[in-house]
Parts: structure tokens; sequence; C-alpha cells
């Protein structure tokens, strides 16, 4: 009959792993991610994953975009070369665990079945066994952290996965803020533009005003006019006439 705990007593592994996670999360929490390019970001994230995921001694970070996967960032070759065996082939746990949203654990490479030829490739760079954890995105998943051993089993405990899902959170949120930068930044860059062209179609419409006499309206219709007859855009039009008039008053 198996002893029973003393009532209060905490099981030691449980413990254990809680002080994996908070030490993973105090580190997470250090990472600055405003004003940083995501490769520097997902850089520092993958070296805190291989310090502290139990069994980890190489991870790599693959993203799939177009169904095609290629490593953000990795800490250790070997990640690095048992992601480019699964993208050279298009299959493998990386691409598969970042594709279909699921967690894929590899315990031995020697009996493993469901990438028999990959299993036996990867062998040759050291790998033994794997755990890949998809990187969740606004209900679906864009690729994967990836984590890899020379031994076997290197991942069967639960303070593996449990390390590993608390990296892909904070990945996510790199990933998502880095999205929400580019938006904006594409959103500036296109008002910049717009107020550009009004800019110098005002222009324009002052220099037809002064040359020809007629009002805003009627600069403005010459303009379009122009526009439609030479098939060239407004602005270009525009900036065509106050570009003559300053060589003109250069001379």
């Amino acid at each position: 009959m198996r002893p029973r705990r003393a009532e209060g007593a905490r099981d030691p592994a449980a413990v254990g792993r809680l002080l994996i996670v908070e030490e993973l999360l105090r580190e997470l929490s250090r990472v600055v991610l405003a004003e940083r390019a995501l490769e520097e970001i997902l850089g520092e994230v993958t070296d805190i994953a291989q310090r502290n995921i139990p069994g980890a001694e190489s991870t790599s970070i693959t993203l799939v975009r177009d169904d095609r996967g290629f490593t953000a960032a990795h800490s250790g070759e070997m990640a690095l070369a048992a992601d480019e065996m699964q993208y050279e082939r298009g299959y493998g746990p990386c691409l598969d665990a970042g594709r279909g949203n699921v967690v894929l654990r590899i315990d031995d490479m020697t009996t493993e079945t469901r990438w028999p030829d990959y299993a036996q490739r990867v062998r040759e760079v050291g790998v033994r066994s794997s755990l890949s954890v998809p990187l969740p995105y606004q209900g679906s998943s864009i690729g994967a952290l990836n984590n890899y051993s020379t031994m076997p089993a290197a991942f069967a405990s639960p303070a593996s996965l449990e390390a590993a899902l608390e990296v892909v959170e904070v990945i996510a949120v790199a990933v998502l803020n880095a999205h929400a930068h580019a938006q904006v930044t594409e959103q500036a860059l296109h008002m910049r533009v717009a107020m550009d062209s009004r800019a110098v179609i005002e222009q324009a419409k002052g220099v037809l005003m002064a040359q020809r006499h007629v009002d805003a309206d009627q600069a403005f219709d010459i303009l379009r006019e122009a526009s439609q007859r030479y098939n060239r855009k407004l602005r270009d039009i525009a900036a065509g006439i106050v570009a003559s008039t300053q060589d003109r008053g250069a001379r």
C-alpha cells in the first residue's frame, strides 16, 4: 500500500516544476518588447527558452508563411540543422506543429515512426528527442517553438511542456506587437504620401490661378482634365507644373 503524504505536504516534483516556471517567468518579464526589431526579441526569447526549458540543449523558432517554414531565431546549431532538414522535406514535427496547431513530442528518434526518414537523418546531427509547441496567434498558429536534445525522452517531464507553453505566449505577444507596429508604420506612410500629394496639388492650383486668372475650382478642373488626357496621376501633373515654375524662377 502506497503511504499517504502528510496533510499540507507538497509533491516535490510539482514544487520543482513550479520553481522552473517561476524562474522562466522572471527572465521573460525582463524582455523588452517596445521599439525593438522582432528578430532581436525572438533571439533573446530563444536563448531564455534554451536555458530554462527542462531537457532543451538547442532551441529554435519556426515561423510558417504561405505554408513554408523558416527559422526566425535559434540557440545552438543543432536546432537550425534539424529545422532545415524538415524544410527540405516540407514536413516534420516543427512544421506539422505549426501548421496543425498541435504539440508534437518525439521521445526517441531511433523508434520514431511518424517521420521515419527525418528521424533517421536528424540523428546524424545528434538529435535523439524533440518537443515542438505551436505558436498561438489570433486563434490559429503561425509556427512552433522547437526544442532538441541529444538524450532520449528529454522532454517527457510535464515541466518541459509547462515551461514551453509560457515561452510561446511571450513569442505570440512579440509577433502581435511587431505586426501592429508594421500596420501603424504603413498607415503613417500612406498618410504622409496623401499629405504630400495634397500639398503639391494645392501648390499647382495656386500656380494656375496666378497664370490663367482662374479660381480654385477651375484650377483643379484643369489639373483633372490634364490627368485624364495624358493618363497620368493627378499628383504627377501637379508636381510637373510646380517643378516647371521653380525651374523658370531659377534661371
